[in-house]
């Protein structure tokens, strides 16, 4: 009688990942496809902000792991949630990562100078995605070169 087992043994997987996440960005179909790539992990709250100073007191009142960011808000500029997280960036270690259709040269710099994490640009592959929230709720450093993902 045949197996229905394969030969080889599974390949060995990550953990499934845990963490809070706060995404901050008010164009709900991006939020629809964050949370929709999110939901694929279920060990991970995701939380939403539509304005920036919205996101700024949701993350200061919910301490997430890792917070998403678009620059165009309707209030203030993503770069002032970055200058205004600064504190939470560098004393508690929160991963911020940009996600955003600008790849303006400058503000990739000033973002990063700021702290950000990583800067990404939209569209997003799922496998960057997944790939980006690994790191960041691992607390893997990304590759220098990969700080800046490209569709």
């Amino acid at each position: 009688m045949a197996s229905d087992r394969t030969a080889n043994p599974a390949a060995p997987t990550e953990p499934p990942l845990r963490g809070k996440v706060v995404y901050i960005e008010d164009d709900e179909t991006n939020v629809l496809l964050v949370r929709a790539m999110v939901a694929r992990h279920p060990g991970v709250e995701l939380l939403h902000a539509a304005t920036g100073r919205e996101g700024v007191l949701l993350v200061r009142r919910e301490q997430p792991d890792f917070v998403l960011l678009d620059m165009n808000l309707p209030d203030i500029s993503g770069l002032e949630v970055v200058r205004e997280l600064n504190i939470e960036i560098t004393s508690r270690g929160l991963k911020l990562n940009i996600l955003t259709g600008d790849a303006l040269t400058m503000d990739i710099i000033k973002a990063m100078s700021l702290g950000a994490y990583e800067y990404w640009l939209k569209p997003l592959t799922p496998q960057v995605f997944d790939d980006g929230l690994r790191r960041a709720l691992t607390g893997r450093r990304p590759d220098p070169a990969r700080r800046i993902a490209v569709r």
